[in-house]
């Protein structure tokens, strides 16, 4: 099979994403061939990019794509020819075609279409890790959620909403409020607002918040330390802004004897007897009208390097596919 891939042989701005045409063999042991129908943008894809989170050099680019098996390797035996699936973790999502351990796909329901899987897969498994298993909030609860307009953060505003959790999201523009509103988040503020912090605390009353879920990064650190209760959690799983560097653990204690921890969904996933309910409980929340996938905008693939441009300059709002 005829297959058109990404592929970057030195890190920097977008201008780096090459692509090359490739025929691909059959698969080998372990291995599946999959013709992709819609390609997944993460902010993760990016930090490849810049060289932020280090790869071996050249590389494929892209860690989530859904499409249809067209052959399986020796020795795999929950993937069939024929079968859709959806993957994440796998450099390389960027390309029509690919060739890629089995380990990483994995079976889509009936009811769930190539667009939505990809839209929703590594997201979506991000979302059902921060608020299932790495800080869930009991319903009633505060949980702030910054970048709430995103695609991560309309999805976790949505399941937190279903857990009976009362959420405050932060929106980068006036523009977007009322898309994390529409999410349910109860109260909506501007990221830039200076009395953030204070803002918050008047929301709940004083209290503060259960659990500020911080995929932004660097620009909202001291917000997510300002506006978390006593002993309640900040979760760091994101770098949009920058790494957040030199936590000085002192102040953890000025704050209220807070946890911190930095969180990255792999870290959840790499055990399949808890990988396997989690992507379950990710496409019943969609299955039951919970959790609605909003594909902002689409690209088609070869223009993978403008979306680039336009997610790091936060003109991307919900998911985005690139379409082969």
């Amino acid at each position: 099979m005829r297959a058109t891939q990404a592929i970057i042989e030195q890190t920097g701005g977008p201008e780096v994403i090459q692509w090359r045409e490739v025929d691909l063999p059959a698969p080998g042991p372990g291995e599946v061939l999959i013709r992709h129908e819609a390609v997944g943008l993460n902010y993760i894809d990016t930090y490849f990019r810049t060289g932020l989170y280090p790869a071996p050099l050249p590389s494929g680019l892209g860690m989530e794509a859904a499409g249809v098996v067209e052959a399986v390797g020796e020795g795999v035996e929950h993937l069939k020819p024929g079968q859709r699936a959806v993957c994440f973790g796998a450099p390389g999502a960027y390309s029509t075609a690919r060739i890629a351990p089995a380990a990483h796909y994995f079976p889509l329901p009936d009811g769930i279409d190539s667009q939505t899987a990809a839209a929703a897969f590594l997201k979506g498994a991000t979302v059902e890790a921060l608020a299932e298993r790495c800080a869930p909030v009991a319903a009633g609860g505060w949980a702030l959620v910054p970048a709430a307009a995103g695609g991560v953060g309309l999805l976790l505003v949505q399941w937190l909403k279903a857990r009976g959790v009362r959420v405050i999201g932060t929106v980068g523009s006036a523009e977007k409020m009322a898309l994390a509103r529409d999410a349910g988040a109860e109260q909506v503020l501007l990221s830039n607002d200076p009395d953030l912090a204070a803002r918050v605390r008047e929301a709940t009353g004083g209290e503060g918040v259960a659990v500020s879920y911080d995929g932004v990064g660097a620009a909202t650190w001291e917000a997510s330390l300002k506006s978390v209760r006593r002993r309640g959690t900040i979760v760091s799983f994101g770098n949009a802004s920058g790494p957040v560097t030199g936590v000085n653990l002192g102040v953890l204690a000025q704050h209220g004897s807070l946890y911190v921890t930095r969180m990255t969904m792999f870290d959840y996933y790499r055990d399949p007897a808890e990988a396997l309910p989690g992507a379950a409980r990710l496409w019943d929340m969609i299955a039951a009208g919970k959790l609605t996938v909003t594909v902002g905008q689409t690209y088609p693939l070869i223009e993978a390097a403008q979306a680039h441009r336009d997610l790091e300059a936060r003109k991307t709002t919900g998911s985005t596919l690139l379409l082969p």
